[in-house]
């Protein structure tokens, strides 16, 4: 399989993996032969990229880091106690929470146990349709990947659950904020901006006065926006100041953000995500941090083209469990001509090879 943009979908292409909505639902199967209809179809919802079946990809495996149906689970279970705040006062939230606590606390243990067993780098989910549901899926994706920094920063199982629970909640403040400005399409005024900041300190009140999960997980609602420098809000406190788990969940929250679907802005791939993260690195974000970030996440996910710097073009084969910015690579393609026998390389070996560009737009003219 390999992925591609909507834009380099072509009819009678093979759908190498179910797209997935919000729900649970496929909006696409695997196998399904590509007709115009679909694609239109496709670029309607708003799908991005896709990955498909074709000759230069035989074989690649996509495996996701979370299964389908867990990850569906675990955001049924997020939207039902979500829910269950909205159009609350502080108080009343914070009630809710404490009696939501236990779920919130297995779906974090299921997280806990599928991330912290897993030898792999976590791969991002670059297929899945995420709008109306956004504030529900963000929390889910935000504690994956800040569970996964935790784990390679080396936190005790505790810290972990700990870390989880924050992650899963740092949002949890903006459920009281008008969804007229919430879900506002357009540009926010510098008022409703104003509003939306506040969002930090309405999930500290929800969550400070919990008596079922520790106080830390307040301060990671109160702190993710928070920049090392002092620029974040709302306190403008600096690095000394902020507590580790909320630099963790900080770095998580942006990454998320730039890499999923919103109604005003295209998602980015990961490594594009990534590059956003380590332009702040040791300015906004914590370098310690940013570090192991990026040796937590897939930089280039299995099935994607690149085109390296000697000119060679191929297709991520497999992942490099410690520098998963240097894949392994199945060259197909030499000076602009499609080799009959491809060959794969592990780029470890090459440090002199840089990868130029990912090419999703890439249409093989193969057979």
């Amino acid at each position: 399989m390999r992925l591609i943009s909507i834009n380099a979908l072509k009819s009678q292409m093979v759908v190498g993996k179910t797209i997935w909505n919000e729900a649970g639902l496929p909006l696409l199967q695997k196998d399904v032969v590509v007709t115009d209809g679909i694609i239109s179809r496709l670029k309607e919802l708003g799908i991005q990229y896709l990955y498909i079946e074709d000759k230069i990809s035989d074989g690649i495996i996509i495996e996701e880091s979370i299964l389908p149906e867990v990850r569906t689970n675990a955001i049924k279970k997020i939207t039902t106690s979500f829910n269950k705040v909205k159009g609350l006062n502080s108080q009343s939230a914070s009630l809710v929470i404490d009696k939501q606590s236990k779920v919130i606390g297995e779906i974090v243990d299921d997280l806990l146990t599928t991330i912290v067993k897993s030898d792999e780098v976590l791969t991002v989910l670059t297929d899945t349709l995420i709008y109306d549901e956004y504030l529900y899926q963000h929390s889910f994706q935000v504690t994956l990947y800040s569970i996964a920094i935790a784990k390679e920063l080396g936190y005790s199982s505790e810290d972990l659950r700990v870390i989880g629970i924050g992650a899963m909640l740092h949002d949890i403040g903006k459920l009281v904020i008008p969804p007229d400005i919430l879900f506002k399409e357009g540009s926010l005024t510098d008022d409703e901006y104003e509003v939306i900041k506040q969002h930090t300190r309405f999930g500290f009140d929800i969550l400070r006065n919990l008596h079922t999960v520790s106080l830390l997980v307040a301060h990671c609602a109160f702190q993710h926006h928070e920049r090392i420098d002092g620029s974040g809000y709302p306190r403008g406190i600096s690095g000394a100041e902020m507590h580790p788990y909320a630099k963790i969940i900080a770095v998580a929250d942006v990454f998320d953000a730039v890499t999923s679907n919103r109604v005003y802005r295209q998602k980015m791939l990961p490594s594009e995500g990534i590059k956003i993260i380590e332009s702040g690195s040791g300015t906004i974000f914590d370098k310690h941090i940013v570090d192991a970030f990026k040796r937590s996440i897939v930089h280039y996910p299995n099935g994607t083209i690149l085109l390296l710097s000697d000119g060679r073009r191929g297709i991520v084969a497999k992942q490099n469990l410690h520098k998963p910015e240097l894949p392994y690579i199945r060259i197909f393609e030499e000076n602009n001509t499609i080799l009959n026998s491809p060959y794969t390389i592990n780029l470890v070996e090459y440090p002199e090879i840089i990868v130029e560009k990912v090419e999703v737009d890439y249409v093989a003219d193969i057979e």
